[in-house]
């Protein structure tokens, strides 16, 4: 049995965007990332909520429980200020912590800010679902998402998303497959071992 749709949840995380005191940004700029990047059909269930802890570990709960997402992308509430409490809350939910994912995006946005040190996303896997935590704002999503590049397109440090299509791969059971996951390598080029990889799909099914 093949997943034919990759389930895809996006949650912004954000006091005064939740209130309607400004649009929210995040879950445009994930959309759109997304729609350009992605080869593969895909599907998005969307939330915005506000930072409260509790709210946003039952969620990321629900999304994967019900909703049945394979992967969760968040954005805001992972500086160091009392109100941003999105890592404790997704760790609350997790089975397993992917400290890479974090440790990644902290090393690209230092090419850009000294600040990014105060950055604290995490990355979990909830049963068959990751989890990962981006930055608030869509510039910085984007830099972590697709790394850095030089001016002739070579990759100077890969962004984590090469990393997320083979992390899914690897929470395949027998009774419980996951989608193949494929992206535009213009954008950002997955990795997988050799023996992992399939032919490359041209079309957006």
């Amino acid at each position: 049995m093949q997943v034919q749709f990759t389930r895809i949840g996006l949650v912004s995380i954000s006091d005064r965007a939740s209130q309607g005191v400004y649009e929210d940004k995040g879950i445009p700029a994930l959309s759109s990332w997304l729609e350009k990047t992605l080869l593969s059909p895909f599907e998005t269930v969307t939330r915005l909520i506000a930072d409260e802890q509790a709210t946003i570990s039952e969620t990321l709960a629900q999304l994967v429980d019900h909703e049945h997402c394979h992967l969760i992308l968040t954005t805001g509430g992972t500086g160091p200020s009392l109100r941003d409490v999105t890592p404790e809350a997704t760790l609350a939910i997790a089975d397993r912590e992917m400290p890479g994912f974090g440790e990644q995006m902290r090393q690209i946005s230092l090419r850009f800010v000294p600040t990014a040190i105060l950055s604290r996303q995490v990355a979990v896997i909830r049963k068959q679902c990751l989890i990962i935590n981006l930055p608030g704002q869509p510039k910085s999503i984007q830099e972590t998402l697709e790394g850095l590049k030089d001016a002739d397109g070579n990759v100077l440090v890969p962004g984590i998303f090469a990393a997320v299509p083979y992390c899914l791969d690897l929470l395949a059971t027998d009774g419980q497959p996951m989608p193949y996951l494929e992206t535009a390598e213009t954008i950002v080029k997955s990795f997988r071992p050799k023996s992992a990889q399939r032919p490359a799909s041209t079309v957006k099914e």
